[in-house]
């Protein structure tokens, strides 16, 4: 038999055969970074210089503030996103989910990619 094996919490486990994406997705993720296939690490977004693990839209905007960036309001703005610049001729724009947590690991790397030496991806140990 080939496939992928998942295991749940309670140890039973089932055969996907011709895995996808969608194969792995059980449910909407209720936590920032949620992982997609099941028993995979949790991702955490991490403020470096306080080590600070970013939870809500607050705290990232704080953050961003500090480091100049600002929301960025379109002419024609999209409902489901938030969206932050560095400044009106800037061409670095970070769209983030409106809802915080539908944040997925693309939207963290985005973030890290942009602000190198101040944010970190990490995997979520199991005690946070």
């Amino acid at each position: 038999m080939s496939g992928v094996w998942l295991f749940n919490n309670k140890g039973v486990a089932r055969l996907i055969t011709n895995p996808t994406k969608e194969s792995f997705e059980l449910q909407e993720p209720t936590r920032a970074g949620s992982a997609t296939a099941p028993g995979a690490r949790r991702k955490i977004l991490v403020y470096v210089p306080t080590n600070q693990v970013i939870t809500s839209y607050a705290e990232l905007e704080q953050r961003f503030n500090e480091l100049g960036w600002v929301r960025y309001y379109p002419r024609k703005p999209k409902p489901d996103l938030i969206q932050f610049h560095r400044s009106h001729s800037s061409i670095h724009l970070i769209s983030l989910p409106k809802n915080f947590a539908h944040l997925k690991c693309h939207h963290l790397y985005d973030i890290v990619v942009k602000n190198h030496s101040n944010f970190e991806v990490r995997d979520c140990s199991p005690s946070s």
